[in-house]
C-alpha cells in the first residue's frame, strides 16, 4: 500500500483511522490543507473541513487531510490539528519546492494541490479531492506564472477531483499545458471543463465519464499501462450554488488589477484575489466555494470506492 521508500516513510505519520483503513484495504481520500489555512476565513474553514471529512466517512471511505506538523507529513489530522491550521494564520503554503523546508524547519505547513499529491502518493492514496486546481495565470506569457500543480499532475499518479480550475486563471492555456504534458482531463456531469465558481469554462474536457466505475476503469487502465502521472476529474459546482460568469469575471478583473497595483505576486496572488472576490461578492463566493468542495468530496469518495472494487482492474 505504501509506495514510498523506507527513508521517505520515516517522514510520514498516519492517523490511527487512516492506518486502520489502509490495513483493512478500505479506500482513503486525500484532502489538502491550504484550503483550510489560506482558502477560507475562520471559522468557516474548520467547519467546512470537518463537514467534508464527515461526508467522505458517510460514504464508506476514510478522509486523510494532509499537512506538515512538527517536522512530519501528517496523513490524517485530529480535530485539534484542523483547528490549529484554521486559526494559526502562520502556516506556510507547501508545494514541491517548499516541502523539504517545512519538514527540516519543523514549521507549520499547509499543503497545496502539488504538495498534497506528493504526500498522497507517498502514502499510497490514489484519490485526492480539492476545490480547484492551479494553472496558467493570466499574463503568463510575460510573467511565466504557472502553478506547480500542473507539472505535478504530469509526474505524480494521483487522481485529482476538482471543480475545474479557478476562474482567476487562463483556463484555455491551462488545458493546453495539461494536454502537452499528457494529463487526461475528465469531466463528470457535463461535456465542458468547470470553472470553480461557475459551472462552465467554455472549454471541452478530453473525455466525459459520469459514472464512477467508468472513471475508475479509465484511471486503472492508464496506470496499468505504466503511463505515470495524474488524472484531472472535473465536476461542476451544484447549480443552486453557482455564480453568474459575468459577475465572477468582473470581480476577478478588479481583484487582479488591485493585486498588480499593490505589488502582490507569486503564490500570494491566489489568496489575495479569492479574498477580494469574497468581499466584492458580499460573501456569495465563499458559500459557492463551500458547496463545490462538499460536492467534490462526494464525487471523490465514489471514485475511491470504485477504484477499490475488483472490477476497476478488469
Amino acid at each position: 500500500m505504501d509506495k514510498s521508500t523506507p527513508l521517505a516513510s520515516s517522514w510520514l505519520v498516519r492517523s490511527a483511522p487512516v492506518a486502520a483503513a489502509q490495513a483493512a484495504g478500505r479506500p482513503v481520500v486525500a484532502l489538502e490543507s491550504t484550503i483550510i489555512a489560506h482558502g477560507m476565513p475562520y471559522p468557516e474553514n474548520v467547519h467546512t473541513a470537518r463537514e467534508v471529512e464527515g461526508l467522505i466517512r458517510g460514504m464508506g471511505a476514510e478522509p486523510a487531510t494532509i499537512a506538515v506538523i512538527g517536522g512530519r507529513i501528517r496523513i490524517g489530522l485530529s480535530d485539534d490539528e484542523l483547528e490549529l491550521l484554521g486559526r494559526s494564520g502562520k502556516a506556510h503554503k507547501v508545494s514541491r519546492r517548499d516541502l523539504p523546508f517545512a519538514l527540516a524547519s519543523g514549521e507549520l505547513g499547509a499543503t497545496t494541490v502539488a504538495g498534497t499529491m506528493i504526500c498522497a502518493a507517498l502514502a499510497g492514496i490514489e484519490v485526492f479531492v480539492t476545490g480547484g486546481i492551479g494553472g496558467v495565470h493570466r499574463g503568463a506569457p510575460e510573467s511565466f506564472d504557472i502553478s506547480a500543480d500542473l507539472q505535478e499532475l504530469a509526474r505524480t499518479s494521483v487522481a485529482v477531483v476538482c471543480a475545474g480550475a479557478k476562474s482567476i486563471l487562463d483556463i484555455g492555456l491551462t488545458l493546453e499545458y495539461l494536454e502537452t504534458q499528457g494529463v487526461p482531463v475528465l469531466s463528470c456531469g457535463q461535456d465542458n471543463f468547470a470553472a470553480f465558481y461557475t459551472r462552465d469554462s467554455g472549454f471541452r474536457a478530453d473525455f466525459r465519464l459520469d459514472d464512477a466505475a467508468e472513471q475508475a476503469r479509465f484511471i486503472r487502465a492508464k496506470w496499468d499501462l505504466g503511463l505515470a502521472g495524474g488524472v484531472v476529474l472535473s465536476t461542476p459546482v451544484p447549480e443552486p450554488a453557482a455564480l453568474p460568469r459575468a459577475e465572477i469575471d468582473a470581480w476577478t478583473d478588479q481583484a487582479l488589477a488591485e493585486a498588480r497595483d499593490q505589488g502582490v505576486s507569486g503564490k500570494a496572488v491566489t489568496p489575495f484575489v479569492l479574498a477580494r472576490i469574497k468581499a466584492l461578492s458580499g460573501g456569495r463566493s465563499l458559500a459557492t466555494n463551500i458547496a463545490l468542495v462538499k460536492h467534490n468530496a462526494e464525487v471523490g469518495a465514489r471514485l475511491a470506492l470504485a477504484l477499490a472494487a475488483p472490477a476497476a482492474g478488469a
